[in-house]
C-alpha cells in the first residue's frame, strides 16, 4: 500500500484530501497541529488506512525529525501534499512583520523544508509525486491578501523548478491552486464579495474542496505519470 503525506489534513481541504486518497487506496499520513475530531472521526472509521502525526510547519529545525520519524514509521513515503497553509487577511502597510513572517514561513518555506528531506528517500527509490497546494490569488492577487499571493506564487515557481531538477529520477512535481472554496479560511466570504466571486464563475459557483481533492489524487495516481512542473486550477472557471 502506498503512503501519501498530507499536511494541515485536520479540517478543510486537507480533511477532503484525505478522505479522497483513503477511498482511491493510498494510506494517509495526516500531518498538523492537533488531532480535529473530525480527522479521529475518520481515523475510527478506516482503521489502519490514516494516521495522525504532529507537525508544525514554523518550528523549521523540527521538520527534518518529523521526516525522518515519518520514514522509520511507515517506511518510503510515496506522495507528499504540501496543503497546510494559513491566510491572514490585511492591508500590507498595517501588517505585523511577524504576521508576514508566518505567512511566508508556514505557506512557502516550511513546504519547502519538508520537502527536502522526504524526496531524498524518493529519489533512492526512483519513485514518488509531489503536490503543492497553491491558490488562484498566486496569479491574480486580491486586495488584503499581498502576503498570502506572494507566498503562493513562491510554492508555484518551487513547484516548476523542484520538476526540472528531480524528474530524472522519476519523481513529479506539480501543483493545484483553487479559488475560493468554503472552508475556515474563507469562511468571513460573505454579501457582495461573496456575490462578486460568484459573478466571475461561468459555472455560478464555488469549486468544492472535493473538487480540489480530486484533481490531487489524479495527480497521485497513475494517469498523470507523465505531468509535471504543471499548476492546474480548481476554480469553477473564474480565472478563464
Amino acid at each position: 500500500m502506498k503512503t501519501v503525506l498530507v499536511t494541515g489534513a485536520t479540517r478543510g481541504l486537507g480533511l477532503s484530501i484525505a478522505e479522497r486518497l483513503i477511498r482511491d487506496g493510498y494510506r494517509v499520513l495526516a500531518a498538523g497541529r492537533t488531532l480535529s475530531p473530525q480527522l479521529e472521526a475518520l481515523q475510527n472509521a478506516n482503521d489502519g488506512f490514516v494516521e495522525f502525526a504532529y507537525l508544525n510547519l514554523e518550528d523549521l529545525p523540527s521538520i527534518s525529525r518529523f521526516a525522518k520519524d515519518a520514514g522509520s514509521r511507515f517506511g518510503p513515503i510515496y506522495g507528499l501534499v504540501n496543503n497546510a497553509g494559513v491566510g491572514l487577511d490585511g492591508v500590507l502597510g498595517t501588517m505585523h512583520n511577524s504576521e508576514i513572517e508566518k505567512v511566508m514561513t508556514i505557506n512557502a518555506v516550511g513546504p519547502m523544508i519538508l520537502t527536502k528531506y522526504v524526496s531524498r528517500a524518493m529519489m533512492l527509490t526512483r519513485q514518488g509525486r509531489i503536490v503543492n497546494i497553491s491558490s488562484i490569488i498566486a496569479s491574480t492577487g486580491f486586495s488584503g491578501l499581498a502576503a498570502y499571493a506572494a507566498s503562493k506564487a513562491a510554492l508555484e515557481g518551487f513547484t516548476r523548478s523542484l520538476a526540472r531538477e528531480i524528474g530524472r529520477v522519476g519523481i513529479t512535481v506539480n501543483a493545484v491552486a483553487p479559488g475560493f472554496m468554503k472552508t475556515d479560511m474563507t469562511g468571513g466570504l460573505q454579501g457582495d464579495k461573496l456575490e462578486s466571486i460568484l459573478r466571475r464563475s461561468p459555472l455560478g459557483r464555488l469549486a468544492t474542496t472535493a473538487d480540489a481533492a480530486g484533481m490531487v489524487s489524479f495527480l497521485l495516481g497513475p494517469d498523470a505519470s507523465s505531468i509535471t512542473g504543471t499548476v492546474t486550477t480548481v476554480d469553477g472557471g473564474s480565472t478563464a
